[in-house]
């Protein structure tokens, strides 16, 4: 009788994990979404131009990319639940400095700050639940409630934006303070305490301190090329980057402790699922972006208008937690994902009709699109990550897959700006923005066509390893 209630504590144990990881990638998600509506109030407030007003954004995405691989093997060799933790404690401290800056300076600081604390705490909280489940029907349903939640904070926010930023922009920074320092105390209670395996080995210094000022220096480059195509500082920032990545290259090679352990990359479908991963945030920030500025901008809506118009996305809510599991268990992640990759490049290239006086009748159809989009691609996605991987090097598979969400947005909002502003004489008209729709379009069409390739790859090795195996023990 004592072996059923150890395994139900541990399954209690791991319940709860779930739901204190969850609730801290929500709080990521809503984060950033928030800060998405409220963009063109706080600008207008804190004295930042239409070209410049993606840097409240990107310095979150840049710090955020710049340290996940870092902030994921650190996890695995110092503890996830120490990183977790300490993560999410300097994350609720700057979301404050945040809320309380006078200048853009300040905030922008803070936001390049809080992004990096981000960095650590989402690969420690993915392989903290990617650890409390064994693999198969319980971490594939973790995973689908992870993801449903985790991509419920990119929706929901932009409505809880809408909402708080009619009652002042600073509020947007307070509300994750309070809701993290929630998650901070239900963390300290039921996240279990871990032993330190020495045997996981130690992290290399020097390879973190090239691989991440490569990883910030890339997206630098690719964001300030999104203000000008002739950014000197930019073009020189993608130039230093290539070459501390190529430096980062030979310091693995002699290390006994790689940063990325080897194999990593190349096991299952960690590539193959973070480029997907990185076509689509990519597409769907530069689509929310690009759409809140239409909305606020061109036909006038206010902050509350639009983020209660982006709730139509919730439909994710109900879609993932109930049905995505069952077709997962059916089907399989990698199908499953190529499904909701149709539906967002479906709802993108509806969206390129929109015109001066457009309602929300004519945005409904691509945001119903994009709400099974995210019910069908975030938990799979991350599911599919880490088929293959050592479960020592979680932590790691996690920040690339994540890495490679953070570049997609960078990419993604620095080139539609770029499209956006490309008339030059500052006037923005319908024709810009539709213009600017094209670059999500493309993404997508892109990300659609990578899922495809994994699925059918994956088919093909499935069905030579099954016929392999056949030889061996099928009967002549």
């Amino acid at each position: 009788m004592t072996e059923p209630k150890v395994e139900l504590d541990r399954t209690g144990r791991a319940w709860a994990v779930l739901a204190v990881v969850t609730g801290a990638l929500f709080l990521e998600g809503i984060d950033i979404a928030m800060l998405n509506v409220a963009v063109p109030s706080i600008a207008a407030d804190i004295g930042l131009s239409t070209g410049s007003a993606h840097w409240v954004i990107s310095a979150y995405v840049l710090a955020y990319a710049g340290f996940m691989i870092l902030g994921g093997r650190v996890a695995d060799v110092l503890g996830r639940r120490r990183v977790f933790l300490a993560a999410l404690t300097v994350f609720i401290g700057f979301s404050v400095v945040g809320g309380l800056a006078q200048d853009s300076s300040v905030l922008i600081a803070a936001r390049f700050i809080t992004g990096a604390t981000a960095g650590f705490m989402t690969p420690a909280g993915f392989s903290l639940l990617t650890t409390a489940f064994s693999e198969g029907t319980l971490r594939n349903k973790a995973l689908a409630i992870y993801g449903a939640v985790g991509a419920s904070g990119f929706l929901l926010g932009v409505v809880a934006g809408g909402v708080l930023t009619s009652w002042g922009w600073r509020t947007v920074f307070f509300a994750p303070a309070v809701l993290g320092s929630i998650f901070l105390v239900a963390g300290a209670v039921f996240i279990p305490r871990e032993e330190i395996d020495r045997a996981r080995g130690r992290f290399d210094v020097g390879g973190a301190a090239l691989l991440t000022a490569a990883m910030v220096s890339l997206v630098y480059g690719i964001v300030s090329l999104g203000e000008s195509v002739a950014n000197t500082a930019g073009l020189s920032s993608i130039v230093l980057a290539v070459a501390l990545l190529g430096a980062f290259v030979l310091v693995e090679r002699r290390v006994a402790d790689p940063l990325i352990p080897s194999g990593v990359v190349t096991s299952g479908l960690l590539p193959w699922v973070t480029a997907v991963g990185l076509l689509f945030i990519g597409a769907f920030f530069a689509w929310q972006f690009i759409l809140t500025l239409y909305l606020q901008e061109l036909l006038g809506w206010s902050p509350l208008h639009t983020g209660l118009a982006f709730a139509a996305m919730g439909i994710e809510l109900v879609i993932a937690p109930v049905l995505t599991p069952r077709l997962v268990e059916r089907f399989g992640s990698i199908a499953v994902m190529v499904a909701g990759l149709v539906a967002v490049a479906v709802g993108f290239l509806v969206s390129l009709r929109l015109d001066a006086t457009s309602g929300f009748a004519d945005l409904l159809p691509s945001l119903l699109l994009l709400g099974v989009a995210f019910a069908f691609i975030y938990g799979p996605l991350t599911s599919a990550s880490v088929e293959g991987v050592e479960e020592s090097a979680h932590g790691v598979a996690g920040g690339i897959v994540y890495t490679g969400f953070q570049f997609g947005a960078a990419l993604g909002i620095s080139l539609a700006t770029m499209v956006l502003v490309a008339g030059g004489d500052g006037n923005l008209e319908i024709d810009d923005y539709r213009r600017a729709l094209i670059v999500p379009a493309l993404a997508a069409g892109l990300a659609l066509l990578v899922g495809a390739l994994t699925w059918f790859r994956r088919r093909a090795r499935k069905s030579v390893a099954g016929a392999a195996e056949c030889t061996l023990a099928c009967p002549v």
